[in-house]
């Protein structure tokens, strides 16, 4: 084990009830232990298309240290490290906030395998993510996936029509009555060839998401959570 994945593991051992009993739980075969959250951080969740993009964004902004990201692959969820904020609420379709006294399973930070799976693994430093970079963050990966939306719907038409024609081409017969193909509507199934990327993004509420921000010291801003 790295010397940073060993004070990675003691760093979050401390937040289970019995360390040592968490740092037993790893090493079973669940491989998974249960932290308390609000005592050292906090945990906001969100959809892992949008988590995945957000990390991407935070990953790559200048002077800004990541802090641990956990994901959950079973769930579909990305979870960010936050500094405890009893008062810390957060608003956005999909959005779950853990805070002072809520629970999450957690692997070692050295663990590869399973379901759940650190993105960025503790490291013992203690850094945690700033609400207001992952809040920034957050709202460019929403704008990200608007826009694949907007660009996959576009063409989901035309390669519905396409089909028919180029059957025609190739020696299809036209239809009896003459009439050229019927309009496609792009509400119904996919056609066949559109990636799941695609897929997936038409069914998160991406549309929905969005903040509901209070002023906090230093002129931050920071969302809240109904």
């Amino acid at each position: 084990m790295r010397t940073d994945a060993r004070q990675g593991a003691e760093w979050l051992a401390a937040a289970a009830t019995d360390p040592r009993q968490c740092k037993r739980q790893w090493r079973g075969e669940a491989g998974t232990a249960v932290l308390a959250c609000g005592r050292f951080w906090d945990v906001l969740s969100v959809p892992e298309e949008l988590g995945l993009l957000a990390l991407d964004v935070l990953l790559r902004t200048p002077l800004q240290e990541p802090g641990p990201t956990l994901a959950d692959f079973a769930a579909h969820r990305v979870g960010f490290f936050l500094p405890p904020d009893p008062a810390g609420r957060w608003v956005g379709s999909g959005l779950r906030y853990a805070g002072q006294g809520a629970w999450i399973a957690a692997p070692a930070p050295q663990r590869a395998t399973g379901s759940l799976r650190w993105l960025v693994p503790p490291d013992g430093s203690g850094i945690l993510y700033a609400p207001a970079a992952v809040e920034l963050a957050l709202l460019q990966a929403t704008g990200t996936l608007n826009a694949l939306l907007n660009s996959s719907s576009r063409p989901t038409a035309a390669r519905g029509r396409s089909s028919p024609r180029a059957a025609r081409r190739l020696g299809s017969p036209a239809p009896a009555d003459g009439r050229d193909d019927p309009p496609v509507s792009t509400s119904g199934a996919q056609p066949a060839g559109c990636d799941t990327a695609t897929r997936s993004h038409r069914s998160m509420p991406v549309p929905e998401f969005t903040f509901a921000c209070r002023p906090i010291a230093g002129g931050a801003v920071r969302a809240a959570h109904r």
